[in-house]
């Protein structure tokens, strides 16, 4: 987040926003296989040069949910991002200066239908690969593991992992990013049965194109029975 403001700066902008409660964003991503989360780098303030997750101060005038997606698009440029409320987080030593209690959102997007570009308080932003996560800023590497064990509980009881997969895919694909987002070896042919009877997929016919191996199939998701499973929910263990 962006709580690297120093005191100056903050009694500055004290008239419009709040100086107790920030926001901070955990946005996964996934590529070749491996499951992200965006980070920043900040660029002033006592946390300069330090890398932590996406956020900072909420105006008076604006809700929470407002200012996560404000945040979140002035620092990487991301926009119109379902964002999810996790908790809030106070412990009273998480920021140096003073009580600051932060709220913490979270969002899966699909990493080629954006162009992450640093902005506002941010000197850089990147993705980095879920197992190598550096030393984040005051509590953030707690905010994103807490953020990770939302996810996994989520993605067995609703296929809200399809929000990080192109529109077509592969089951390779599909049992890679469950297999990251759980952290666990996946059986292929127990997850292929389990996965097709579901229901949850049209088989396409198609396949994948340019790739030095063989081509495998590709699939997309059943918007109906993606909608049913989501609202019902369902028990996807392995």
């Amino acid at each position: 987040m962006v709580e690297n403001v120093d005191d100056k700066t903050a009694h500055k902008n004290e008239n419009s926003a709040m100086n107790a409660i920030t926001i901070d964003c955990v946005i996964f991503g996934f590529d070749k296989g491996s499951l992200e989360v965006l980070l920043v780098q900040h660029a002033e303030g006592i946390s300069k040069g330090k890398w932590g997750l996406p956020g900072g101060w909420i105006y008076k005038k604006e809700s929470t949910d407002s200012a996560a997606h404000r945040l979140l698009n002035e620092l990487t440029g991301l926009d119109n991002i379902y964002l999810e409320q996790l908790k809030a987080f106070g412990d009273p030593d998480r920021f140096p200066l003073r009580r600051v209690i932060t709220i913490g959102y979270y969002a899966l997007v699909k990493r080629e239908d954006y162009n992450v570009k640093a902005g506002f308080t941010a000197s850089d932003a990147q993705w980095y690969k879920i197992d190598s996560i550096p030393d984040l800023i005051y509590d953030h590497n707690e905010i994103l593991a807490y953020s990770l064990k939302h996810l996994r509980n989520r993605v067995r009881q609703a296929p809200i992992g399809f929000n990080l997969l192109p529109e077509k895919f592969t089951l390779l694909q599909l049992m890679q990013l469950y297999g990251e987002i759980l952290g666990i070896e996946m059986d292929k042919p127990n997850f292929r049965r389990k996965i097709l009877h579901m229901k949850l997929l049209v088989a396409l016919d198609e396949k994948q194109q340019d790739v030095s191996h063989r081509a495998a199939q590709l699939y997309k998701f059943d918007p109906e029975i993606y909608e049913q499973l989501t609202e019902k929910g369902f028990n996807f263990e392995f």
